[in-house]
C-alpha cells in the first residue's frame, strides 16, 4: 500500500514554501562555512531531492535516502532531465535498517526527524555513517501544539533544539549549535495562518 508520501509525492515540487525553506535552509547551513569543496553528504528522508539539488555544488557526491518509493522514482527524474550524475538517489528505510554500503562526511535532513519514531536509534545510526569530523545537519520544527500536522500524524510535535543537542552529546556528538532559519506560514483549522518557525542544529563527530 503506497504510503502518504507516495501519494503526494508529484505534487510536493509544486508548493513554493517547500522551495523557499529548502533555500533558506540551504543558505544557513553553507554560511555556517562547515561544508567543505569535495565532501560527500548523505541526505536521510531525501523527498524529491530538493536540498540535495541546493547543496549539489558544494559536494563531490550525495546519497539520497527515502522510504517513499515514488519520492525516490521524481528524483531519479529530475536528475536526469537536469543532467546531474553525482547525486544517486536509493529507496532505503534508515529508520529500520542499518545503511552499511559507506561512510559520508556529512548527513543531513530537513524536515524528517518528526516524522522518525525511534530519536536515539536514528542518531546512533548518523554517528555510524559519519567519517572522523563529519558533520551532522538537522532541520526540523521547533515543538508545535499538535496542529501542524492532522489528527492522523503519531509523530513528534517538533522538538526542543536544546533537549536534541543533549540527546546527541550523549551519543557521542560535540560542537551543536541549533538557530531558526526559516518559519512556516500554515492556515490552521480556523483558517487563521499560523507560524511554525524551523531551526537548523549542526553537530560534529570528531575522531
Amino acid at each position: 500500500m503506497p504510503n502518504h508520501f507516495d501519494q503526494v509525492a508529484r505534487e510536493w515540487d509544486m508548493n513554493k514554501m517547500h522551495t523557499e525553506r529548502t533555500n533558506a535552509i540551504a543558505s544557513a547551513l553553507l554560511k555556517k562555512g562547515l561544508i567543505k569543496s569535495g565532501m560527500t553528504g548523505l541526505e536521510f528522508g531525501s523527498g524529491t531531492g530538493l536540498l540535495s539539488i541546493a547543496l549539489k555544488d558544494h559536494f563531490s557526491e550525495i546519497t539520497l535516502i527515502d522510504s517513499s518509493a515514488e519520492m525516490v522514482k521524481i528524483t531519479i527524474e529530475k536528475l536526469e532531465e537536469q543532467g546531474i550524475h553525482h547525486l544517486h538517489p536509493e529507496f532505503f528505510d534508515l529508520e529500520h535498517e542499518d545503511y552499511t554500503a559507506r561512510k559520508f562526511d556529512a548527513v543531513f535532513s530537513q524536515m524528517v526527524l518528526h516524522h522518525t519514531h525511534d530519536i536515539e536509534k536514528i542518531f546512533c545510526r548518523f554517528f555510524d555513517l559519519l567519517n572522523p569530523e563529519g558533520i551532522l545537519v538537522i532541520a526540523d520544527l521547533y515543538a508545535e501544539d499538535g496542529s501542524f500536522h492532522d489528527s492522523a500524524f503519531t509523530g513528534h510535535k517538533g522538538f526542543d533544539p536544546a533537549v536534541l543537542a543533549e540527546l546527541l552529546s550523549k551519543h557521542g556528538f560535540t560542537e551543536i549549535d541549533f538557530q531558526p532559519c526559516f518559519t512556516i506560514n500554515k492556515p490552521s483549522e480556523t483558517s487563521a495562518t499560523k507560524e511554525y518557525p524551523v531551526f537548523l542544529l549542526t553537530a560534529i563527530k570528531h575522531a
